[in-house]
């Protein structure tokens, strides 16, 4: 794939620009003209015959979509601001192979983060504390392992998946259900501020003023798993929207995760749904590892660390556990756990510190 040129580029924002014509219309104009620029050049006639609104043809020579368009071309003057077309040699691969890919993408920040390997990470806006401190040490462990974590800046896990990866130092992306110049929810702009500040990148396919509307959000989650090679739902009710995200992961042909919970928790009827359908029960990090081992070179992180033989530090590995939790894990008695984590502290490979145990190193 070539670079697109100026004037193709600024023929797409056009197309982008019009109302009614949703991404679907604007890659059946690119399906049929061949290119945004043919596509506006073309007689009303021919846009009738595609079935398309009148508003949107008419509106191609509208001072208001013009003005539009130039607002855009502002904006991407900043050099940490991009936009990636349908097309584009600097599209991202793995969501050019979905079935509805959207035809462009703005983009504030690291945006070669976009072609490096992607988890998704998502679930419930109302999650438990448990469910919080499982997003956030997940997301720290497959950072360090060199996985960029993706989501999307919602309340709840997502916002805990974004901040566990900052905090291990790793890549981290945000697709948003809003225009990039409406960040929501607004509880967040100080976590999207942070995002940008250490290397993350934000991500929408929306118009940069799109406010809030219901409709986009699960649109979004076609991106957040298209754009990965895998997702993971950490919490989520049955009627969660990351599930939605789940299963478009599954369509496109993706890797699926869960994480298990107890029968009496609402936020666990989601994960266990999922996994009667087919999603790989996960109790610990390395289990994402090794169902995506073909990637693990690419990590720059050494995956080493992580990966462990030792069972007890590869339950560790993903953050801090209590002794009752590392035999529940292990399938172990709580007496011959406590022997094994003596030996190992011994061995200055853990430590214990407010009831729960640290791997260090």
């Amino acid at each position: 794939m070539a670079s697109l040129s100026p004037a193709e580029l600024d023929a797409r924002l056009h197309l982008h620009a019009l109302p009614e014509l949703g991404a679907v219309r604007q890659r059946l104009l690119l399906d049929a003209f061949g290119s945004a620029s043919a596509a506006l050049s073309a007689p009303a006639s021919a846009w009738r015959a595609l079935r398309l609104p009148a508003v949107a043809a008419d509106a191609r020579r509208s001072p208001a979509t013009r003005e539009r368009v130039d607002q855009a071309l502002a904006w991407l003057e900043d050099p940490e601001r991009h936009l990636l077309c349908l097309g584009d040699e600097r599209y991202p691969a793995l969501l050019a192979e979905i079935a509805d890919p959207p035809p462009l993408l703005f983009v504030e920040g690291r945006v070669e983060l976009l072609e490096r390997p992607q988890l998704a990470l998502v679930g419930s806006r109302q999650a438990s504390a448990q469910g919080l401190d499982n997003a956030r040490r997940f997301a720290h462990s497959l950072a360090a392992a060199g996985f960029c974590i993706t989501s999307g800046l919602a309340l709840g896990i997502d916002g805990a998946a974004h901040q566990g990866a900052l905090d291990a130092g790793g890549g981290t992306v945000a697709v948003l259900g809003t225009g990039l110049r409406q960040l929501y929810p607004r509880r967040h702009l100080g976590l999207a501020r942070r995002l940008l500040a250490e290397g993350g990148a934000l991500v929408s396919e929306l118009p940069l003023d799109c406010t809030p509307q219901a409709a986009n959000f699960p649109r979004r989650n076609r991106i957040i798993s298209g754009l990965s090679l895998g997702t993971l739902v950490v919490e989520a009710s049955p009627s969660s929207g990351s599930l939605i995200t789940a299963r478009l992961a599954a369509e496109q042909g993706r890797e699926v995760f869960a994480l298990p919970g107890s029968i009496h928790h609402p936020g666990a009827r989601g994960c266990h749904q999922l996994i009667r359908e087919g999603a790989q029960l996960v109790e610990g990090v390395e289990h994402i590892l090794e169902a995506l081992q073909g990637w693990r070179s690419l990590a720059p992180v050494a995956t080493a660390a992580v990966v462990e033989d030792h069972p007890l530090l590869r339950q560790l590995a993903a953050g801090p556990l209590n002794s009752e939790e590392l035999a529940r894990l292990c399938r172990l008695s709580l007496p011959e756990v406590l022997v094994q984590l003596t030996e190992l502290e011994l061995e200055g490979r853990v430590v214990a510190q407010q009831g729960s145990w640290t791997r260090l190193g």
